[in-house]
């Protein structure tokens, strides 16, 4: 009777994800870009814990044209250095370096972000894991319409199981640039992976921009972009991620190379 009834509690708990997730793709978000790919997780880095990461993005088919005075996509390489550290069990702090380099260019710097972050304790027991992520920064204006902005990703997550899924509906804000006099404006992203072996787990991952929270954008305007992927779990220590963004309409790159590699100290 007791595994019939935990069978029944998964399966619920599953339907119940799936409903989330759609319910995310239906509500409108803002634009994804391709600097930091990544859908995050609900758990933080242990205390005294430090977290370096390098993620590589590296636009194979996007756009080609200077579009308001913003670098095109097209065959740039985006490198971005994370560095994370656990200040106690439910909190950390992120800080980033964004850097480009452009066909034909240098390397160059393109903006700095910090991110603090805290989530509900394993030790409340709730069903899923929940953390909410806040990030403020600067990028240049040659590389963004808006130079300062402010985000604010609720991140939800669970295993079932082989299988995984986390949800990250983030609402994001100009500051400072060409959509300050704009709301916030929200991009989903989303990932679904199942542990094939302990060690490898392919997936695939969505993100998404689709207006402002008060009007969606037609879908020609959106960003809809969908990453098949594969996490290696080699050690406790490392990190590695690798996916193909394949753009699903005409205003999102069309193909973009992305990987993630991570090491905790």
């Amino acid at each position: 009777m007791i595994p019939a009834l935990s069978r029944l509690r998964l399966g619920a708990q599953g339907i119940a994800l799936a409903a989330l997730l759609w319910a995310c793709f239906q509500i409108t978000a803002r634009a994804q870009d391709s600097y930091e790919i990544q859908v995050y997780g609900s758990e933080t880095i242990a205390p005294g814990k430090t977290m370096l990461e390098l993620h590589s993005n590296f636009t194979v088919d996007g756009e080609q044209r200077v579009l308001d005075g913003v670098l095109p996509s097209h065959h740039s390489l985006h490198e971005t250095f994370e560095i994370t550290h656990g200040f106690s069990d439910w909190f950390e702090t992120g800080f980033y370096i964004f850097t480009s380099v452009q066909p034909g260019k240098g390397w160059e710097w393109v903006g700095s972000h910090i991110r603090p972050r805290a989530r509900i304790p394993e030790n409340w027991h709730w069903p899923v894991g929940v953390s909410l992520s806040t990030e403020l920064g600067f990028q240049r204006r040659s590389f963004s319409g808006d130079t300062w902005t402010w985000e604010l990703r609720p991140i939800i997550d669970k295993q079932i199981g082989r299988w995984y899924v986390a949800l990250n509906p983030t609402f994001g804000k100009s500051i400072h640039g060409r959509n300050s006099n704009q709301g916030f404006e929200f991009s989903p992203s989303a990932k679904l992976s199942y542990e094939l072996t302990p060690k490898i787990s392919p997936g695939v991952e969505y993100y998404g921009g689709l207006g402002r929270v008060t009007r969606r954008d037609n879908f020609g305007e959106q960003q809809q972009q969908i990453f098949p992927v594969i996490d290696l779990n080699f050690s406790p220590d490392w990190e590695f991620n690798f996916g193909v963004g394949i753009g699903l309409n005409h205003s999102t790159d069309h193909l973009l190379l992305k990987m993630i590699v991570g090491r905790r100290f």
